[in-house]
């Protein structure tokens, strides 16, 4: 069997992992997210503004780390999003609409005891890279 290469994806315009991991990783045709905070690039610290600033401040890296892989949010297959509180999931919603328009990813949420730097949401996601064509 021939083996699969792995490639780690790396940008400058999202924020550097906070511990020991990539911001992605790609097999073959999949690309693997690590899950994305809504800090500032630049200072490595959670935007203000509450929930749903900082999970377009996430998505926001998320494309980043999808252009830095050639690809885009129509290629994103699947996402889990963590919420520090579940009362804020319509809040989340109304973000996430804005970044995913149609066809969305398959999606789980979930609420957890806390999140890295106090952040209020995070998300992560699997994309598959190459034009895709939807079936009916």
């Amino acid at each position: 069997m021939a083996a699969l290469i792995r490639r780690i994806i790396s940008t400058t315009k999202a924020p550097a992992a906070i511990g020991p991991y990539s911001q992605a990783v790609l097999v073959d045709r999949t690309l693997y997210i690590s899950g994305q905070l809504g800090m500032c690039p630049n200072s490595g610290e959670l935007v203000a503004g509450g929930v749903q600033a900082q999970t377009r401040q996430a998505l926001v890296n998320m494309g980043e780390i999808l252009k830095a892989a050639e690809c885009g949010f129509e290629n994103v297959v699947k996402a889990t999003v963590f919420l520090a509180d579940m009362n804020d999931f319509t809040n989340v919603n109304t973000v996430y609409k804005e970044f995913f328009k149609s066809n969305y990813p398959s999606r789980a949420a979930f609420q957890v005891a806390a999140l890295p730097k106090g952040g209020l949401v995070e998300i992560e996601a699997i994309a598959v890279l190459g034009p895709l064509t939807n079936a009916s």
